[in-house]
């Protein structure tokens, strides 16, 4: 059987949003809305959200439409994965039950950056709009009001942006992948495959996974020692105190655990070339490699190894990281601008552990 990307559907987009419900709180049976016009915008792009019913029944996708539209004179770039329609939510939406956010519990992704099939170019005055499946994406399993929007963070190509925010009533439902995904135990250490791994690409795997090993030992050898203002610590998480410090030291903490002693299983169906791995992170210790990571380097910037760790410090009983930035100067970026976010980003993480060029 030939490999196929299992599971690696552009689950949710961006964005989403609907109408208010009744001042009681709850939906009117058979009613269709649609949101006033409540773009906000936030540089060259806005957003805008709609939907055509107020409630969802449990048996029913939660599925929203997105518009990006570009108001500046000049064109706006933006990745694919960013765009409604197209792309995953990871980052891009704020959801909120009863005032509470809820949990992501879509896929998270390494991706491959600077490739020109991933960017989506909106022309002045256009606008692309396109369908956002939030189901599978976030917790929707209890029954409530949700508040949903569409957030962009800034870049040196777009400003930040934020939609309006719209409330739905969702019917608590199961997760389609909660049976799939039943937290792991950790075991007896072990390395298992799935996916129809070749021999070939088990034994990069297996290579992979031991340099990975040797990766998280040594950055947990380095946080042992004492807490200071490095430039290896600053330049990848930002401002320098104990508790910070301390945040990173227990994240590798636990990262080596899981490669020393989890049932770790890798699985090689996805083909995707413009990804390296993807995980859930409610589901530890599966890992999904692509395309992508069999041409990078064993270890090294955006290697192989380096990859396994960014992956494994996704998991919520790891280290519960996001992706809140891509590559080396993104990563640096976000640890000057917003070290919180640069402390919980997996790339961040990577970038740390695979220490190129070497920092002290």
């Amino acid at each position: 059987m030939s490999k196929s990307l299992r599971g690696f559907k552009w689950l949710v987009g961006t964005a989403v949003g609907v109408s208010l419900l009744g001042a009681c709180g709850a939906p009117v049976e058979g009613e269709t809305s649609q949101p006033e016009a409540a773009e906000q915008a936030q540089g060259a792009l806005t957003a805008t959200v709609s939907v055509a019913k107020a409630s969802m029944a449990a048996s029913e996708t939660v599925t929203v439409q997105v518009t990006l539209t570009n108001t500046s004179s000049t064109p706006v770039s933006i990745q694919k994965w960013e765009a409604p329609g197209e792309g995953l939510n990871e980052g891009r939406l704020s959801v909120l039950r009863d005032g509470e956010s809820v949990a992501y519990t879509g896929a998270h992704y390494k991706r491959v950056l600077g490739r020109p099939e991933d960017i989506i170019t909106i022309a002045p005055g256009q606008s692309i709009s396109g369908p956002v499946v939030v189901s599978d994406a976030y917790d929707l399993s209890q029954t409530g009001t949700y508040a949903i929007r569409y957030e962009l963070e800034a870049r040196s190509s777009v400003t930040a942006l934020s939609s309006n925010e719209v409330s739905l009533f969702i019917e608590g439902r199961r997760n389609s992948r909660d049976e799939a995904q039943a937290m792991g135990q950790v075991t007896g250490q072990s390395l298992a495959y799935s996916g129809a791994c070749t021999a070939s690409e088990q034994t990069s795997i297996s290579t992979a996974f031991n340099s990975a090993k040797t990766y998280s030992t040594n950055s947990l050898t380095y946080l042992n020692g004492t807490p200071s203002a490095t430039t290896r610590f600053t330049t990848w998480f930002g401002t320098y105190s104990t508790t910070n410090w301390g945040t990173i030291k227990t994240h590798f903490s636990k990262i080596k655990t899981a490669f020393d002693s989890a049932a770790v299983v890798v699985d090689c169906s996805c083909n995707e070339s413009g990804t390296y791995a993807y995980v859930y992170s409610n589901a530890p210790y599966k890992i999904y490699v692509c395309g992508a990571f069999w041409s990078a380097p064993n270890t090294g910037t955006d290697s192989r190894a380096g990859t396994l760790v960014h992956e494994m410090s996704h998991f919520t009983v790891v280290a519960g990281t996001g992706d809140n930035a891509y590559g080396q100067t993104a990563a640096k970026a976000l640890a000057k601008s917003n070290p919180t976010k640069a402390r919980a980003n997996a790339d961040s993480h990577e970038y740390f552990t695979e220490n190129t060029p070497s920092l002290p």
